[in-house]
C-alpha cells in the first residue's frame, strides 16, 4: 500500500517512571498537549481536556486533545509516574518529534514506542 492508501498513523508510547512532578501536573500536561499539536503541525479541535480521576494505584491524569484529523490521548499514573500515550491521525506526522517532546516534558526512565499504519 502507498501512504495515501492508509487510513491512519498511530504512535503508542509506554513510558516507565516519568518524573513524578511532571506526571502529577495537570497544567503541564495541558501545556504539553498544546505544544505537541503545534510541533507536529496539526490543528487542535478545541482546547485539551485534562482530568484527574481513578482509585488507588490507578489514579492519575488523563489528557485528551482532539485534532481535526483524529486525537491525541494520554494517561499518567500518580503512583508510579508511568504513562501511556497515543497519537492517532489520518494525516502523516513525524513520530520522532512526538517522542522527543514527550521525553523533554516527562523525562521517563524508559520508553517503548510502536508505530502502526491503520487500514480496515
Amino acid at each position: 500500500m502507498t501512504e495515501s492508501q492508509f487510513w491512519g498513523y498511530h504512535l503508542t508510547i509506554d513510558a516507565k517512571a516519568c518524573k513524578l512532578e511532571a506526571a502529577r501536573d495537570g497544567a503541564l500536561i495541558a501545556k504539553f498537549l498544546t505544544h505537541l499539536v503545534k510541533e507536529i503541525d496539526m490543528i487542535a479541535y478545541g482546547d485539551p481536556q485534562v482530568v484527574h480521576f481513578g482509585e488507588d494505584n490507578k489514579s492519575g491524569w488523563t489528557g485528551v486533545q482532539l485534532i481535526t484529523t483524529s486525537n491525541i490521548i494520554g494517561h499518567w499514573c500518580d503512583d508510579s509516574g508511568d504513562a501511556y500515550f497515543d497519537v492517532f491521525s489520518c494525516r502523516t506526522y513525524d513520530s520522532t518529534k512526538v517522542v522527543s517532546l514527550f521525553e523533554k516534558y516527562f523525562s521517563p526512565e524508559r520508553i517503548r514506542t510502536n508505530f502502526l499504519t491503520r487500514q480496515a
